[in-house]
């Protein structure tokens, strides 16, 4: 990869990884329903000026839905319950290995024997992290949040049925999807006067964690991530999002003083190894254009 290119990797880990921050600064202001509506409709304001891309509605629904609104929203409630952000972005990237594992069972792609040992590796760290449950969050809230990296691996899948049009265009229009059904559940969760108290309310830190996220995290960080996955394979790519849970780990500990204990932290790591094995092992064609 090119220096400059390398940058703009590195550069995306850092915004999504401070994104984290973001979000736990913006729920405590706003609902996670509401939170997440507002992310994707400041997202999707390019596509005013976009053509819809040559892809089917039924297929933009289908990976809006499971990579952008369940994702998020799970994301966003495990966050405003208080999974510690930290923990939440090395959860979010154990999509990695549901992605190679959903991979096997709908398209027969047999991970290798080193993407299998690190699929192992990253399963006993997400148990030793379940281990820690119910100390500081409740297992309710954890499970909420496994929906995420879920989520995230069938959007993942989901997204080759688009691999053909313009990236960009393909991503402004599916941030258009998500906004109405979560600005729907706000009204029936929180009601409309808790809804339009606390837009009307937010503070400068709220309305500048919004805009972050709406615009840097979501909108420029998935616009330049899908840039490099054109200009370079995956594998060249996907490690550099081994950064993001480090990332968020560590400004989480300087913004929120957020600690770990031995297990959690051990776990945590475990995650990221398992992670980092299946990514840096060699792979097939077709999975590499899934990552």
């Amino acid at each position: 990869m090119k220096p400059v290119d390398i940058f703009l990797a590195v550069l995306v880990a850092v915004i999504w990884g401070l994104g984290f921050v973001a979000s736990r600064l913006a729920l405590d202001e706003l609902s996670p329903s509401m939170m997440t509506a507002l992310r994707f409709a400041i997202a999707a304001v390019p596509c005013l000026f976009i053509r819809k891309p040559n892809v089917s509605w039924p297929v933009l629904i289908a990976i809006s839905l499971t990579l952008f609104l369940f994702q998020f929203l799970a994301q966003s409630y495990g966050i405003a319950k208080g999974v510690p952000v930290g923990l939440t972005s090395v959860i979010v990237q154990s999509q990695a290995l549901f992605t190679v594992a959903f991979a096997a069972i709908a398209f027969r792609e047999t991970p290798t024997r080193i993407q299998v040992f690190g699929i192992a590796i990253a399963t006993l760290g997400l148990l030793m992290i379940c281990g820690t449950v119910g100390f500081d969050f409740s297992v309710g809230a954890f499970a909420v949040l496994m929906i995420s990296p879920v989520s995230f691996a069938i959007g993942n899948l989901l997204l080759r049925y688009a691999n053909h049009a313009p990236m960009f265009d393909v991503f402004a229009w599916l941030y258009l999807i998500p906004p109405l059904p979560l600005f729907a559940l706000a009204l029936f969760v929180d009601g409309p006067q808790a809804t339009w108290h606390d837009l009307t309310h937010m503070t400068v830190t709220g309305i500048v964690s919004m805009l972050a996220i709406g615009i840097l995290t979501t909108s420029f960080g998935y616009w330049l991530w899908g840039r490099l996955l054109r200009q370079y394979t995956a594998a060249q790519v996907a490690p550099f999002a081994l950064l993001v849970p480090f990332i968020g780990a560590a400004a989480s500990a300087v913004v929120f003083h957020e600690r770990f204990g031995l297990l959690r932290l051990g776990g945590m790591l475990t995650v990221v190894f398992g992670i980092a094995v299946m990514l840096l092992s060699r792979r097939t064609p077709a999975t590499t254009g899934t990552a």
